[in-house]
Parts: structure tokens; sequence; C-alpha cells
């Protein structure tokens, strides 16, 4: 079975508050990097150990990479990318770590069988999480 992993950007949030008592520039807004809705599709390894350059659009920052590249790396190998937090194992909402003006993620692993008997076995699957799954920290 061979996988993808598509990265959306689900929204960009700004704390000006934040900004303006610690940065350096305190009017400086959200994220220039990122809009809502962009979507990065990453298909092979190469799209990965490249750090999203490749694609297009290319991935336009390397603090958001940080942050995420280890759920795209797991989406890619067709693990779960958050069993027992999501609701889906396949999929994972993160953030970047800009605390002015962070960038929120939804990572999804696509699953793509190449066979009958790989097609056959995603179909018997279930990937959700109920609220008897969910991790709690606790």
């Amino acid at each position: 079975m061979k996988h993808q992993c598509k990265v959306t950007v689900l929204e960009t949030k700004c704390f000006p508050e934040l900004q303006e008592r610690y940065l350096a520039d305190p009017a400086s807004g959200p994220c220039p990097c990122f809009e809502a809705e962009q979507e990065y599709l990453f298909e092979r390894q190469d799209d990965f150990w490249h750090f999203g350059r490749d694609l297009d659009p290319k991935f336009p920052c390397a603090e958001a990479w940080d942050c995420i590249s280890r759920y795209i790396y797991t989406a890619l190998q067709g693990g779960s990318i958050m069993h027992g937090w999501t609701a889906d194992d396949r999929m994972m909402i993160a953030c970047c770590n800009d605390g002015t003006r962070p960038v929120v993620f939804k990572i999804e692993r696509i699953d793509i069988p190449e066979t009958d008997t790989e097609r056959a076995w995603l179909v018997e699957q279930d990937f959700s999480n109920s609220t008897e799954d969910a991790y709690t920290g606790a």
C-alpha cells in the first residue's frame, strides 16, 4: 500500500496583545507564510526529506515544518498519526510554535491500496476513536 499525506491550513491566529508586549516588531500581524485553506500534498519520501521544498506550492516555513514533520513522516510510512486522540487515527490537528501568530494545520494520511487484498483490508478497518478511546493525559 502506498501513502500520501495532505496538510491543510485550517486557520491562522494572531494575538496582537502578545506581539505588542513581547516582539521586536509589535505590529507583526498574522503569519505571512500561510493562508487558510492552503493545501500541501506529500507523496513520496523525497518530498519529506526535502522539507516540502519540491512541492507546488513549496512549504514555506522551516519552523512550522519542525513542528509538524513528525506527523507527515508517520503518515507517509502508513502509521497511526494520533491513536486515541483525534476522531480518526489517520488525522492530526497541530500548530506551529509561534505563540503570537500560530498556524493551525490538519494533517491527514491518505491510503492508496495497490492490490485487491489491500483494498479489502482497508474497507474492513475502523480508524475511528470515540470518547471511550480518548487519551486524556490522566
